[in-house]
């Protein structure tokens, strides 16, 4: 049994190696590696983060009414997330206003005002109480000369006219003055004291429809909300938890750098950073931030990295708490090989290319070369690996490419300019 298997394998064997053979070359661009000054680099772990996170809160005590976002879902600045019972508040808020028209009606009154018919009203109360003065008066003037002269009336008749002839001037007095006051209208001291009533009540109001705001939870910019604290039904107590959300336009790598090796990474310079998440690609970087005050106990100082993000599938691509992986320059210049980033070819957390070889008398082909990568400078890359200056290496078709095929080289293409030095900052 095993000699049977073991000749059709043979068999198949013999036939799978002139298919080989006969695989037509496969038309690729090459490119020679560029010998460079580089920097010494290090590849450092860290960790994705977003580059603004918030854990919004409730500004007011209620009972969560409306969920309108669950974790994971994107949400824009301003909108709302979740809504707070507002029948109280808005109870209160119509209480307020009403109040509020009735102090403008006061204050409308007081600029606008005696109206023409209240007017003619006063004048004539004014002059009813004239005549009934001049009537009283000259009563008075009849009784105390027949209590003099004549002794016809007694001394309490005389009393009493004089009494009442004073009463009557006094009231027309009275009038007179409502009369006058009638036409002179409200004083400005009473105006501005309705005036602050009604800007107290506008306050009123206002505190009121901003409270009401509040009853709304809204982010603050645009993000993903990562948890939930709470729910429909719940009841929320002022300052309490309701949602984290994340920013994840863009995010933040932390690498910390042991103190002897911070001093050579300068701000600005670009990399490239692997995610083990994502082990085809590699994703542009900066360095924007060596924050200045170190762990003391690691002796370790925090180098911000920033990645802008994109979307895939619905969602960022990159996502909070990724491994990254970020070579950094940690020593001076040293000889280094530069290899086109098209001639990366990333599986799982390996980096190769692939290599030409030319042998007398048989056709090019190629073998692939296991790499490790080192600092990036524009389009270009430093491998550290089984290469030298004279490996020339695919930079176009060699993604159908397999170790061993054959190819036929339509074009060796030159090296391009690029900087010949990591060690300072692009600007």
């Amino acid at each position: 049994m095993f000699r049977r298997t073991f000749c059709c394998a043979l068999i198949a064997l013999a036939g799978a190696v002139p298919a080989l053979a006969q695989r037509p070359a496969s038309p690729v661009v090459v490119q020679r590696l560029v010998e460079a000054d580089v920097a010494a680099t290090q590849p450092f772990v860290g960790t994705v983060m977003p580059r603004r996170q918030a854990t919004i809160g409730s500004a007011v005590a209620g009972r969560v009414s409306e969920f309108y976002f669950e974790e994971g879902d994107a949400v824009k600045a301003g909108e709302p997330i979740a809504q707070i019972l507002t029948e109280t508040i808005k109870l209160q808020i119509a209480a307020a206003k009403a109040e509020l028209a009735l102090r403008d009606a006061e204050l409308a009154e007081l600029k606008n005002g005696n109206r023409e018919e209240e007017i003619a009203q006063s004048k004539a109360e004014m002059m009813s109480s004239k005549a009934r003065m001049e009537y009283l008066k000259a009563r008075r003037d009849r009784t105390v000369d027949l209590y003099e002269t004549r002794r016809v009336s007694s001394k309490e008749e005389r009393d009493e006219a004089v009494s009442a002839a004073e009463a009557a001037m006094e009231a027309f007095k009275a009038s007179e003055a409502a009369y006058n006051l009638m036409l002179k209208g409200a004083r400005d001291e009473k105006i501005l004291q309705a005036q602050a009533r009604v800007d107290v009540q506008k306050a009123v109001v206002g505190e009121l429809e901003d409270r009401l705001n509040k009853y709304t939870i809204r982010s603050r910019f645009d993000g993903y909300i990562s948890r939930k604290h709470t729910d429909v039904g719940a009841w929320a107590e002022q300052g309490a938890q309701i949602v984290d959300v994340v920013e994840l336009d863009e995010v933040e790598i932390t690498a910390f750098v042991a103190e002897h090796h911070v001093t050579h990474i300068p701000l600005g310079i670009p990399v490239q950073v692997r995610f083990d998440a994502i082990p085809t690609e590699l994703v542009p970087g900066e360095v924007v931030a060596i924050v200045p005050q170190a762990d003391v106990r690691t002796r370790t100082f925090p180098v911000k990295i920033r990645v802008k993000n994109r979307e895939q599938n619905g969602g960022p691509l990159l996502k909070a708490g990724m491994l990254a992986r970020v070579p950094l320059p940690t020593a001076g210049k040293k000889k280094g090989l530069l290899c086109p980033k098209d001639a990366l070819v990333l599986n799982d957390d390996k980096a190769m290319v692939y290599v030409t070889v030319e042998e007398p008398g048989k056709p090019t082909t190629v073998k692939p070369v296991p790499v490790e990568l080192g600092v990036a400078i524009d389009e270009w890359i430093e491998v550290i690996g089984d290469v030298n200056s004279q490996t020339k290496v695919v930079t176009e078709g060699n993604e159908r490419l397999r170790p061993g095929q054959p190819i036929s080289v339509l074009e060796e293409t030159d090296a391009r300019p690029f900087p010949t030095s990591t060690s300072e900052s692009p600007r």
